[in-house]
């Protein structure tokens, strides 16, 4: 489907969001679950989500929090998980930099994974989107995910342990991202990151705190650099 039209590209927005709304009601009412279990009330979870909309931070966060581990070891990891969004927000740049301040302000807190993602993809498919369009779209990305968000955080947070462990909510993590990150694998760059940082997640399982997933994600962003580099010379010198 072209986009013509401000109100095409909010509707499309919506609609290409839509099915991460499968992963988005389980992954945050497990989010709304475990907070309350580590302590946290039920204001504070919802404001949890409200001010940091960041699921993997949050999680990240979470479990560090019930390790009793220190202020600044949980502070700097979920800061290393979420340093995928400054990088989110150099890619966006080009597409809606131009576009009024409050607008970049809005999306820059709406800015997650599945805004993203689904962004991109349509910017590179349709490059001839005007900036209202661009923004349009984004914001019809985040319509049917952030305030599900909320509101199964909320959920979640009420109902608590009422909800049996049978259910298995915990798959809807890795499910997201999964489906998330799989249509990204479109050069050998993004595939050397991707396995090279599973590798080193593996190997630095035993760290305290968590602490391997910053290495790995750090492993894994240098080999993908490197390859890109190596492939660019690759390709200079064979032109």
């Amino acid at each position: 489907m072209t986009i013509t039209t401000t109100k095409s590209a909010f509707r499309k927005g919506m609609a290409d969001a839509a099915p991460f709304v499968l992963v988005i009601i389980p992954f945050s009412s497990l989010f709304g679950i475990l907070a309350t279990e580590a302590g946290l009330s039920v204001f504070e979870t919802l404001a949890f989500s409200v001010v940091v909309i960041a699921g993997a931070a949050q999680f990240t966060a979470l479990q560090l929090m019930q390790e009793h581990a220190p202020t600044a070891i949980v502070l700097a990891s979920a800061l290393a998980v979420n340093l995928r969004m400054a990088m989110y927000s150099a890619s966006l740049t080009p597409y809606i930099g131009a576009a009024p301040l409050w607008q970049r302000a809005f999306a820059a807190y709406l800015t997650v994974d599945q805004s993203y993602v689904c962004s991109m993809a349509q910017y590179e498919k349709q490059p001839d989107m005007t900036i209202q369009q661009r923004m349009a779209y984004f914001f019809g990305c985040v319509t049917p995910i952030v305030p599900l968000w909320y509101l199964f955080t909320l959920i979640g947070a009420m109902l608590g342990t009422q909800i049996p462990d049978s259910w298995a909510l915990d798959f809807a993590l890795p499910i997201t991202f999964l489906a998330m990150i799989a249509p990204m694998f479109r050069t050998p760059a993004h595939v050397v990151a991707a396995l090279v940082a599973s590798a080193a997640s593996l190997a630095t399982a035993s760290m305290p705190y968590s602490l391997g997933l910053i290495v790995a994600g750090m492993v894994g962003m240098m080999a993908g650099a490197r390859t890109e580099v190596w492939l660019d010379r690759r390709s200079e010198g064979a032109a």
